[in-house]
């Protein structure tokens, strides 16, 4: 009886040592046979039936958005990707170490997947792997990535600034086929938009609208490829835009339509419609350098600076045309001859050329003297004559005058008027057009 105490004692010593021993990492490394160089787990994808497939199981967390450029179509983003995958070969059972259920080993000792981002056009360091990776007892590997990520996105700035953006985000095995690795989503786009929206440091001028995840199955070279596509939803924020652009237009525009109470007389009505053309042609230099050069699409607000720019040139043209018909009719005044001239003209035309009185009476002092009779009757005739002419003409230089005096400058008058109503119907036409134009839904 003493004999089997003593035995059971021993065994619980040794039990109890064993134990103790196999609470180090070394142990269950060694257990692994990680303890040493091993290639194979290194090199080979980590089944041991090659017909079946590792399911690698991915998240994608938006951190930032830094910036998106529509001239060159691309956008760059801060993200997190953690990926997860079964290896078949690195799996205990934690009761035997100690409780021991994970394990951080350095990325070069295990086989990773080869996913890529097929949009991707990041410089060379802007990925940052995590150095370890994480193994847990049931043979689950988990991993961890950042990105400063740029990557192409076809922009749709139709509706700039009031626009939106769907870009893509492709990941994708560079060498591996479907029947080898296949690509799913850890977590539904619900739950990863609200951890986006909770743990985002930077969003700019823009906001996550939302993320949709699409898996599907796409035929590359000779064989299918998994492919997982994280949609993401961007809402650009367009109230820099609509205080630098599109309110200082509309402003020019109203003080354009105000310029048509300014007074031809003034002088200053032109050179103020002027002003207005010069400052929308600045407005349109500064968005030439914010939108691409495209001619498949022209977007809203490149349509609303040119309808405003012809607006106000076409302002332009009708001032100078009542300028100048305000102008020819008044240098048309000018020229009208005086009633006083006419008369002394007509005067001088009708006494003819006569000689000077004295000359003719020193050659003939005879017949300087005709009878008193016949020197009353000629002079009576040619001044009766001269006087009929004299009013006639007068009577016909007025009556064309009251015909011509001011015909310009009513026309003018007339003219301006009609251009008012119609250049204000057109603008409230044309702005509450854009406006509407802008607040429909995309397509």
């Amino acid at each position: 009886m003493a004999v089997l105490k003593t035995l059971t004692f021993l065994a619980l010593i040794g039990v109890s040592n064993s134990q103790t021993s196999d609470c180090s990492y070394y142990n269950l490394l060694n257990h692994l046979n990680l303890t040493s160089s091993n290639t194979v787990l290194e090199i080979m994808r980590p089944v041991k039936n090659w017909t079946r497939t590792t399911v690698v199981q991915m998240d994608l967390l938006l951190y930032g958005i830094l910036d998106v450029d529509e001239k060159f179509q691309t956008v760059t983003c801060h993200i997190e990707i953690n990926t997860c995958w079964m290896n078949e070969f690195l799996s205990w059972n934690a009761s035997d170490f100690c409780g021991i259920e994970i394990l951080s080993l350095p990325r070069s000792m295990l086989w990773i997947p080869d996913i890529a981002i097929r949009e991707d056009t990041s410089d060379v360091g802007s990925l940052h792997d995590g150095p370890f990776v994480s193994l847990y007892s049931n043979g689950m590997v988990y991993a961890n990535s950042r990105y400063r990520l740029t990557y192409t996105c076809q922009l749709n700035l139709f509706r700039f600034p009031f626009d939106e953006q769907q870009c893509n985000i492709t990941f994708s095995s560079m060498s591996s086929g479907e029947e080898y690795i296949k690509l799913e989503a850890a977590r539904n786009d619900t739950i990863l938009t609200k951890l986006s929206n909770q743990i985002m440091t930077t969003q700019g001028e823009w906001k996550l609208e939302g993320m949709e995840i699409i898996e599907y199955t796409s035929a590359e070279n000779i064989s299918l490829t998994s492919k997982l596509v994280y949609m993401v939803t961007l809402q650009r924020k367009p109230f820099l835009y609509v205080v630098n652009l599109i309110m200082p237009l509309l402003f020019l525009l109203v003080l354009d339509l105000a310029s048509f109470f300014i007074s031809e007389a003034s002088g200053e009505k032109l050179g103020f419609k002027v002003t207005i053309l010069l400052s929308v042609f600045v407005l349109l230099l500064i968005l030439k350098d914010i939108l691409p050069s495209t001619e498949d699409d022209l977007p809203m607000m490149a349509i609303y600076c040119v309808s405003v720019f012809t607006l106000v040139w076409i302002s332009v043209l009708e001032a100078m045309l009542v300028s100048f018909l305000t102008n020819l009719d008044s240098s048309h005044g000018e020229d009208e001859p005086n009633s006083e001239d006419v008369k002394e003209q007509i005067q001088q035309d009708a006494d003819g050329h006569k000689e000077p009185a004295g000359v003719e009476e020193k050659a003939h002092p005879e017949a300087s003297r005709p009878p008193l009779e016949q020197l009353g009757d000629d002079n009576l005739l040619k001044q009766t004559q001269g006087k009929v002419k004299a009013d006639r003409l007068e009577s016909e230089r007025q009556k064309r005058g009251v015909k011509n005096a001011g015909f310009c400058t009513k026309l003018a008058a007339v003219i301006d008027v009609v251009f008012f109503v119609l250049y204000l119907t057109a603008v409230v036409v044309s702005q509450i057009s854009m406006f509407v134009i802008w607040n429909l839904p995309e397509f």
